[in-house]
């Protein structure tokens, strides 16, 4: 585990401590999911939303809940950052970790269901939902678009999101796919 790994798990807990009071709870990682659905439109009865609902559901306790040292139904940071180092240390259980919960975010993401989330879609999803700077949006949507086409294709997308959750590679664009990372 690297000190990297570290912030972006910070950035992330930032993120998903919704409504602010220095942990996660299964409530937070809800609404995370609907502040998310809400920053895509109109789209709350959409069977991607039911099938967020549903992963977060899962990722709360299958990823999470496990996480809570002190069995308080509440995650604060540390257990979060010892957590994710002991749960996500093997890329090659992203399937199975982060990818069925991914594939929601990016079916809402693709606001027109052209199978790709463009700049504009990944602007206003992200930038609302994401805690990502709307004048950073650009330049991360660009270093993640890695063929160039001007859109985010699932592949790319499940790049970013093992990159930002497994990698330690400083100066990957996956890095900030959350917010700016900050020492």
């Amino acid at each position: 585990m690297t000190g990297l790994q570290d912030l972006k798990y910070r950035q992330w807990f930032m993120g998903a401590d919704v409504d602010g009071d220095g942990v996660i709870s299964r409530q937070d990682v809800l609404l995370m999911g609907e502040r998310f659905i809400a920053a895509c439109g109109d789209v709350s009865h959409s069977a991607a939303a039911q099938r967020l609902r549903e992963g977060l559901d899962t990722f709360w306790a299958q990823v999470l809940a496990p996480q809570d040292q002190d069995g308080d139904g509440r995650i604060d940071l540390p257990e979060l950052t010892e957590g994710f180092r002991r749960a996500l240390t093997d890329p090659s259980l992203y399937p199975q970790q982060i990818q069925p919960v991914a594939e929601c975010y990016f079916d809402l993401a693709d606001l027109d269901g052209n199978g790709v989330i463009d700049r504009s879609e990944f602007e206003q999803v992200f930038g609302l939902a994401a805690n990502l700077p709307f004048d950073e949006c650009g330049r991360v949507f660009a270093a993640l678009d890695l063929d160039g086409s001007g859109a985010l294709d699932r592949f790319e997308f499940h790049e970013a999101l093992a990159e930002f959750f497994y990698g330690d590679t400083p100066g990957a664009a996956a890095n900030h796919l959350f917010g700016l990372i900050t020492a």
